[in-house]
């Protein structure tokens, strides 16, 4: 989970940490089922907070998914930037984070079903994640790296593909992943006007250890 400077007093620790476990239990269940119908008291239980606990923290079941929504997609940022940093070409930052994503939903399976079930709805959502993303497509189009348009398509293209790159990692796991994710990473280079033989390059780069 993304993670914050730790509370300074014992008050506060315990209350951040019933926090934690709310949104834990929170994205524990969109990971499963997708679902926010779940009861207070069904989250309250899974978390092992007691329901008054809740009020606490959130002022709904929504504020509370949303934060989960919100943890999940800073981690899925945080992750890119760990094993991304350094890489300069706003090209194979894409193909990169394309590749770094399929082999996410083994090493991150959780996480990667959040993204699968409610991803959509937070293309352009002022999230971490689309501000990582925004700003590596605006640097690709600045540097003539990428062909010129709205950058808000250009993130609408990606996002979509990317989430698609997921679902079918989940509903096809017999498939190579890692091929995929190249194929597919290829197509998106292309699409963003990189000419075919670089993309075709730029998408088989190695890749950075997810371990």
């Amino acid at each position: 989970m993304a993670t914050s400077a730790p509370p300074s007093n014992r008050f506060e620790r315990r209350r951040a940490e019933t926090r934690r476990a709310l949104v834990r239990a929170a994205r524990q269940i969109l990971a499963e089922t997708g679902d926010t119908s779940a009861s207070i008291q069904a989250i309250a239980e899974r978390a092992d907070v007691g329901f008054g606990s809740f009020y606490n923290h959130f002022e709904s079941k929504t504020e509370l998914f949303e934060a989960a929504m919100q943890d999940a997609l800073e981690e899925f940022g945080q992750t890119f930037d760990e094993h991304l940093a350094g890489i300069d070409d706003p090209a194979e930052l894409v193909a990169a984070g394309f590749r770094l994503s399929a082999r996410m939903a083994e090493s991150h399976p959780e996480l990667m079903q959040v993204l699968r079930r409610r991803g959509l709805g937070h293309i352009h959502s002022d999230n971490g994640l689309t501000r990582r993303a925004l700003r590596d497509v605006e640097v690709g189009m600045a540097s003539g790296r990428f062909t010129a348009v709205d950058p808000a398509v250009a993130l609408s293209a990606l996002g979509g593909t990317l989430l698609s790159l997921v679902e079918l990692r989940f509903a096809r796991p017999d498939m190579d992943g890692d091929d995929a994710a190249v194929n597919l990473a290829e197509m998106v280079l292309r699409m963003l006007g990189v000419p075919p033989d670089d993309a075709h390059e730029v998408a088989r780069r190695p890749l950075p250890d997810l371990a």
